[in-house]
């Protein structure tokens, strides 16, 4: 009674549990039911095998429910057990079986085994123990009835029950499972009209194993294998399905070879159950009964299996409604949907036969008697009607007299490509069967029933390879497909009737663009075209590594292309003509892509790197070019000999459009700018680059040419000037104020410059440091405007230094006026004129001459050293970092900027240098003047030579000068004493004239007096030779040359010197000098200084000159 009960529950729930499903599907909470194939309502769905969580899923989300995935869901739940969701944590179960290593065990096995439950197959791991008698039985089994037995034999039609078809399926789906992550194959399919009647893929599979079945029995290649026990069959399925990658498939029978083995490898391969295979060959066969000298291939093989075919050969009446409806849809897809040839005369019996396939479809629905007998009616006038509509005049193909049942070459290429799917292995779908040759030796046997020549082959091959390599990414395949492909002969390759054959398979199909009418080729060729367009367009994100994929991928391109352009309408395709063509529109596009994900990288990390975008967009297109150059550029170059000139154009483009509205907008230097230019520049001289490398000269120059180049050298350099000319402007104040602050005090003991020259150079080299640190092109003319600038900053300093001078004119006293020697006591008048001489200008100048005390002249000289010195070391370094920064390729730099470059180093500070020398110069001329005009007037120009020489000789000044002498060298540094002591002596020896020339009237001269004069020289001159210390003698003797012929004219009678200031009146008019060497005012000053009355007399006569004290 408890059973009962339990049953009774049981019972009452599937009942409920149908009605609630029935009212579910039949109400408003499904937006649309599709039935499974087969069936016509839901009376003819077993609502136990549909899954109600998936009904509930489509119901909540209110999609559309297709009750065969929700019957797929179903049995898939089955497979693995039940989750009460309560259970600890560390509880699972294994989809696979565990797998023991290690070595073998030691201990002798016992005499039961124990099976393990398995999680996937429930069914076939159920614990069961054998009995005695079982074991008896299962020892005494023959040969031909052992597990193991592989014999074939006849079947009879009573142990087809025995085949369990549901049993079979489930047990195969539960072990074959792809080793693979399958891509998505969507843009690769073919472009063949949609069947009317639903046929499915599982659909097409079984007809197709059907008519290879068929094709075989034309060759007597048709048996039916012996009937085994099921647990010795499905122990048989799992060992083939479990085998690993690398073992060999086991045949059924090592006594069976050649065609019988290959046909089951076929079935294993198209997931044909044995059931199947054992009810089609059977029915073949007695279809063939009756029918002498008939080929099996000529039958009209579904009609013949709906005749030899019953119901009591399946298990359950579904799975016969199942076969039947399939046999019925593939003959009206055959016969009347797509029909090659027309009806004519035919028509009427083409409605006949719909009529007749929708009765034979409707006596499932009658009691079996009455449906029985209305199927054999109607499947007796369907022979009469199918029969004549199969055997129409040949189409004009290559195959031969043969029965068209299968009419229209949509349905044939499909099945002929479900048989060509039997070629991979089906443990490793990116892998041909070890078999592959001999399975498509076999397949030719169906060429006769489907129509097909070795053209449609290689194209159905070719496409089913290309698809397999796509949804398995395996590059072996996509090679065997490119065979393929190039074995399918051109259009002038083919024969005239082979050309008209394939110009007949045309199909209609609805696409984007409206019903589009496609040949054969077009149909499986285009899908491979758009599916490698669509990669090869955007080849960086395909192919970012795998290089030698994308080389065959383009590789099948070229050859899919070459064949479609020969089709009728691709004619006025207006797409790419070359390949160099079509090569540079993947480059396009591809290029296009990769741009724009750089962006989009590029603005989402700008947040984070808080880098200008434009200079993170630069450096990555760069990256972008590189990689394009070196990575895939040596591909398509081989067929695009300026591929990567395309490439570098097109990135140089891009770029531009994203840059020109920052390069419009920038007015000044900014860190923006300091960002953008630099990367933007590199950019584009990498661009250059790669244009240059990789074409010739000529079309290395065109490609260039036609680039919108950047002028960023020519916008930076025009900011850099502003900032330059800015800089240039703060350098000349600071120098005007350190001048003003400057007290030419020295810095230091060890540095005896002033200070200001020091600062004059921090804020140069400050201004040199940011110059360089701007990390934005620029060219030689803006180095050449900063170097300009800092020359004229030096020079503008040495005049400042020579500015704070007294003029020459200003420190040397006045001349006294000439007078003529006179015995009288003396000429009052002139005297006192003399003594009236003003001197209040000298006076007044007193106090400014005081403030450039001979130290002060010092630190002077040794500033401006210092800055001729330091200024070597600045231009060393302005160029040394210049050729660093290294902004101009090579490459593109023009001579004339070469050149210029050259010209400016060689000329960069010459102007301060010469106005800095020009100054020393200065200087120690005026050190030399003060020293002697000024601080030694006194007892230099005032007194020497007073009353007579005699009396005042030059020794009395020696010690004085000596004085001086050393003061200058203690000051003034090493590399310039020579030059200040020189201006020394030049103003020692121009005071000596003075005092001969130019004394006075208290100073009279004798003859005598010139030997004394001489004596005097000589020790002026060895006093700064200083034995070899002082000034080199050579320069010495050539500065005192002067005032030796000078005093050598004081040696001269009156008489003399008379006639020779005569002569040289005449001789200067006429551009001569006298014979005694001197010009006309050194002889009138002379004899002015000569004390006789001869001289006066001459004086007095010729020049009115005045009398003086004696």
């Amino acid at each position: 009674m408890e059973e009962e009960g339990v049953v009774g529950v049981l019972q009452r729930y599937r009942r409920d549990r149908r009605v609630l499903l029935s009212f579910i599907l039949s109400g408003s909470l499904i937006k649309k039911v599709v039935m499974p194939p087969g069936a016509v309502s839901l009376d003819d769905v077993d609502l136990d095998q549909v899954s109600v969580d998936h009904i509930l899923n489509c119901a909540k989300k209110g999609e559309m429910l297709d009750l065969s995935e929700a019957i797929r869901v179903y049995h898939d739940s089955t497979l693995f057990p039940n989750m009460n969701k309560a259970g600890p944590a560390d509880e699972f179960f294994l989809v696979t079986d565990p797998i023991s290593s290690g070595s073998p065990p030691r201990r002798e096995p016992p005499l039961l085994h124990s099976i393990m439950p398995s999680p996937i197959l429930p069914s076939l791991a159920t614990p069961k123990t054998l009995d005695s008698a079982e074991d008896e039985n299962l020892l005494n089994l023959s040969k031909s009835q052992s597990l193991n037995s592989t014999q074939v034999q006849e079947l009879t039609i009573d142990d087809i029950d025995d085949f369990d078809d549901d049993e079979d399926l489930e047990e195969v789906d539960s072990q074959r499972y792809s080793r693979r992550v399958l891509n998505d194959a969507a843009d690769l399919e073919l472009g063949l009209p949609s069947f009317a009647t639903g046929i499915m893929d599982d659909d097409l599979r079984e007809t197709a194993y059907e008519i290879l079945l068929a094709s075989a029995g034309a060759s007597g290649g048709l048996i039916v294998p012996v009937k085994e026990k099921k647990k010795d069959k499905k122990s048989r399925l799992m060992r083939k399905l479990g085998r690993s990658k690398g073992e060999h498939v086991a045949t059924q029978n090592q006594q069976t070879s050649g065609l019988v083995s290959l046909l089951e490898t076929m079935r294993v391969q198209m997931e044909i159950t044995e059931a199947m295979d054992v009810r089609t060959r059977i029915g073949l066969l007695n279809a063939m009964v009756g029918k002498v000298g008939k080929r099996m291939d000529a039958l009209l093989i579904p009609l013949e299996l709906l005749c030899c075919i019953s119901r009591t050969e399946f298990s359950d009446k579904k799975s016969y409604i199942k076969w039947q409806k399939r046999q019925l849809n593939v003959m009206e897809e055959g016969l009347i949907n797509h029909p090659a040839v027309g009806f004519g005369e035919s028509g009427r019996k083409a409605s006949e036969l719909r009529v007749l396939l929708a009765k034979i479809e409707e006596s499932e629905m009658l009691t079996p008697s009455a449906g029985e007998l209305q199927r054999t009616e109607c499947l007796r006038c369907l022979r009469d009607v199918a029969t004549p509509l199969a055997e129409r005049p040949a189409r004009g193909d290559l195959t031969g007299e043969i029965c068209h049942w299968a009419d229209g070459y949509h349905l044939n290429v499909r099945l002929y490509e479900k048989l060509l799917l039997s070629v991979f292995d089906i443990l490793d779908e990116g892998k041909l069967t070890e078999e592959v040759e001999e399975i498509l030796e076999l397949l030719k046997s169906t060429w006769r029933i489907l129509g097909i020549t070795e053209t449609i082959h290689y194209t159905c091959y070719a496409w089913v390879l290309f698809r397999q390599f796509v949804l398995t990414g395996e590059r072996g395949l996509l090679q065997h497909s490119i065979e393929q492909l190039k074995k399918i002969p051109l259009k002038e390759q083919r024969g005239s009737q082979e050309r008209l054959h394939l110009k007949s398979l045309l199909g209609r199909v609805e696409s984007e663009n409206g019903v589009q009418e496609m040949t054969f080729l077009q149909s499986f060729l285009l899908p491979i075209q758009k599916w490698t367009d669509k990669h090869l367009g955007d080849y960086h994100h395909h192919y970012t590594e795998a290089t030698a994929m994308m080389e065959s991928v383009l590789v099948a391109a070229m050859v899919v292309r070459r064949l479609l352009c020969e089709e009728p309408e691709m004619a006025m395709y207006t797409g790419p003509v070359a390949d160099t063509e079509q090569i540079e529109s993947y480059v396009l596009s591809s290029i296009k892509s990769a741009y724009v994900r750089i962006i989009k990288d590029v603005e989402a990390m700008s947040d984070v790197t808080h880098e200008h975008p434009l200079a993170s967009l630069a450096e990555q297109t760069k990256k972008l070019l590189k990689k394009d150059a070196t990575m895939y550029m040596p591909i398509l170059s081989q067929r695009h000999p300026n591929a990567t000139a395309v490439s570098a154009s097109l990135i140089h483009k891009l770029f531009g459009i994203k840059l020109k509205p920052f390069l419009d907008s920038v007015e000044h230097l900014t860190e923006d700018t300091v960002a953008v230019f630099p990367a933007a520049n590199s950019l584009e001289q990498y661009v250059i680059e790669v244009i240059m490398s990789n074409c010739n000269e000529e079309t290395g120059e065109m490609y260039c040419k036609k680039l919108n180049l950047y002028e960023i050298e020519t916008i930076s350099g025009t900011l850099v000037l502003r900032w330059v000319n800015s800089q240039l402007g703060r350098i000349l104040s600071w120098v005007e104020r350190a001048i003003e602050q400057e007290r030419w005090v020295p810095v230091s003991p060890q540095q005896r410059h002033g200070s200001s020259i020091v600062e004059v150079y921090r804020i140069v080299e400050e201004t040199v440091d940011q110059f360089f640190a701007l990390k934005v092109p620029m060219r030689s003319s803006e180095l050449s405007s900063l170097l300009r600038g800092i020359d004229n900053a030096f020079q503008v300093y040495a005049r400042s230094v020579v500015n704070q001078l007294a003029k020459k004119e200003d420190v040397i006293p006045p001349v006294p006026i000439l007078t003529r020697y006179s015995k009288e006591g003396g000429i009052k008048a002139l005297v006192k004129k003399e003594l009236r001489d003003p001197r209040q200008p000298d006076v007044k100048r007193s106090t400014d001459y005081s403030a450039l005390t001979t130290p002060t002249l010092c630190v002077q000289l040794n500033t401006l050293y210092y800055a001729i010195s330091q200024l070597n070391k600045l231009e060393d370094s302005i160029w040394e970092r210049w050729t660093r920064k290294n902004y101009h390729d090579k490459s593109i730099r023009r001579p004339t900027e070469e050149n210029l470059r050259s010209s400016t180093r060689k000329e960069t500070f010459d102007g301060s240098r010469k106005d800095i020398n020009a100054a020393i110069n200065r200087v120690c001329e005026f050190t030399g003047t003060k020293i002697i005009f000024w601080d030694l007037r006194e007892s230099f120009i005032d007194n020497l030579y007073k009353p007579t020489v005699s009396q005042c000789r030059f020794e009395t000044l020696i010690d004085q000068l000596d004085l001086v002498l050393n003061q200058l060298c203690d000051k003034i540094v090493e590399q310039l004493r020579d030059r200040v002591v020189t201006g020394l002596l030049q103003a020692s020896l121009d005071g000596l004239l003075r005092v001969i020339l130019d004394g006075g009237p208290s100073r009279i001269f004798t003859l005598a007096d010139a030997k004394l004069l001489e004596e005097d020289v000589e020790v002026l001159k060895e006093f700064f030779i200083s034995g070899g210390d002082g000034l080199p003698r050579g320069g010495v003797e050539n500065q005192v040359a002067g005032v030796r012929q000078v005093i050598k004219l004081l040696g001269y009678e009156t008489r003399e010197l008379i006639e020779d200031l005569k002569s040289a009146s005449e001789l200067e008019l006429q551009g001569g000098r006298s014979k005694l060497g001197a010009d006309t005012k050194t002889l009138l000053r002379i004899l002015c200084h000569r004390g006789d009355s001869e001289a006066s007399q001459f004086l007095k006569k010729h020049y009115k000159i005045p009398k003086s004290a004696t």
